[in-house]
């Protein structure tokens, strides 16, 4: 009987703190203000791009690197040698091959005859490993596509906040391109 009394009141006394509910935490993502540069680079385009990224030149074309978001969106130019069916083909084929992860993949469209910049911007939705990807041309020398990959496992919902930090600097680059010579 001794033994009950001391269970009861043990219980009495270990519950006697009040439980209080956690408060509500708000995910805080703080990226810097886009500050758009000219790329003067030696290339076959220009556009502006965020300062936060570094250009890095490669053979092919060109990488924005992302060092906080840990992305990079890699640019890589091709000259038309009346092969713009097959460039064109394989641009539309690049965002299909995310389809088993994507829950969908929305076009934009970008048209801008004084500059002669066509292109399109493919919207990766789901847990893919690149989540923008685009492709730009004038249809007769230059062909442009972009892709954006994270280094980290992609989990949409986690990256969304980055993806959408960059696809305003995406969008600024299409929307600045000018094509600086023919191709040879």
């Amino acid at each position: 009987m001794i033994r009950y009394i001391l269970l009861i009141m043990g219980l009495i006394i270990s519950c006697s703190e009040v439980e209080q509910p956690k408060p509500r935490g708000k995910l805080s993502l703080n990226y810097p203000k886009p500050d758009y540069n000219k790329n003067d680079l030696a290339a076959p385009f220009n556009y502006e791009y965020n300062s936060y990224a570094r250009i890095i030149n490669v053979p092919k074309g060109q990488n924005l690197f992302y060092p906080r978001l840990k992305a990079t969106l890699y640019l890589s130019y091709s000259p038309i040698k009346n092969n713009l069916d097959s460039l064109l083909n394989d641009a539309y084929k690049l965002p299909s091959k995310h389809l088993r992860k994507a829950k969908e993949i929305p076009e934009r469209i970008f048209i801008n005859k004084e500059k002669k910049v066509y292109g399109t911007m493919f919207n990766v939705v789901g847990d893919a490993a690149s989540q923008i990807q685009f492709f730009l041309t004038d249809s007769s020398y230059n062909f442009l596509i972009g892709s954006l990959y994270f280094y980290a496992k992609p989990n949409y919902d986690s990256i969304l906040p980055a993806v959408k930090y960059i696809e305003r600097d995406i969008i600024k680059l299409i929307e600045t391109l000018e094509w600086n010579q023919k191709a040879q």
